[in-house]
């Protein structure tokens, strides 16, 4: 298999240097090293227990690293003021797992609560930018009011997605962007996703152990195993890492028949 490489912005957005994370006796990063381009889409992955999520959460500054340093558009965000914070959330947005949406709130008022917390936009902007926001996501005006209850799941992860595009991030968090949709929805939300990253030009930075999804989408790979990253880069230079996850998670089944289709997307074989 032979994939063309991407060529990477050379600016560095977040930086991640000798992070320690640990839960009493429990060490879950140790001496984690990472860096992520400007405008690129890099993919954690890892088995259970790596801290995947963790990892996301504290580059959100929403968990504490025990030690090192997490440097956010030039800011270590660990030694950061309350208005650098406010700032950086500013310049990201967040897709949860599971949506995350407040439930006591509609489809609009959900998607309108980032930029009601800025406390300077008028409600007649505010409006209009939601129902924008709205229709980028793929979602029609007629379902602004309706609470999320009343939604399927790939309408949750879509309004979510709305709302993590309220404030025009440049950075957006996603964790396990598809888990939960059925087939046609995941495709149908990775195709919304690389429309709207070739379209503005964000940063993702994404958890996923969805093989279709991570090939799909992702400029790098950084695969997480023994407390750090062990291999990271194109999907070609990360298989050729000798290592048990990587053997087992590239390689067996379910990542061979993915290999497969991501070569025949590529070259028409």
């Amino acid at each position: 298999m032979t994939l063309i490489a991407k060529k990477l912005n050379p600016e560095i957005v977040i930086k991640v240097q000798n992070l320690r994370t640990q839960f009493g006796r429990t060490t879950i990063h140790n001496h984690l090293n990472l860096k992520i381009h400007r405008g690129e889409i890099l993919s954690i992955v890892g088995g259970s227990g790596t801290g995947k999520t963790v990892l996301l959460r504290q580059m959100l500054k929403l968990e504490q690293p025990k030690q090192g340093s997490i440097t956010i558009f030039g800011v270590d965000i660990n030694h950061a003021t309350s208005e650098q914070v406010a700032f950086f959330r500013s310049r990201s947005g967040m897709l949860f797992q599971q949506g995350a949406l407040y439930s006591a709130l509609s489809v609009f008022d959900n998607v309108a609560q980032p930029m009601r917390e800025l406390r300077i936009l008028p409600e007649a902007l505010i409006k209009d930018a939601v129902y924008l926001k709205l229709n980028m996501a793929g979602i029609g005006p007629e379902h602004a009011q309706k609470m999320p209850s009343s939604l399927s799941g790939g309408m949750i992860k879509r309004v979510a997605l709305a709302r993590a595009l309220a404030l025009e991030p440049d950075v957006l968090f996603l964790d396990e962007p598809t888990a939960g949709l059925d087939p046609d929805s995941s495709e149908s939300f990775v195709s919304l996703i690389q429309s709207l990253h070739k379209e503005l030009g964000f940063t993702v930075v994404m958890v996923t152990h969805d093989l279709d999804t991570l090939f799909a989408l992702s400029s790098r790979i950084a695969v997480l195993a023994d407390h750090h990253v062990i291999a990271i880069g194109s999907v070609e230079e990360v298989i050729q890492y000798q290592h048990p996850f990587i053997k087992e998670f590239f390689l067996g089944a379910r990542g061979r028949r993915a290999l497969t289709v991501l070569d025949k997307d590529n070259y028409g074989k």
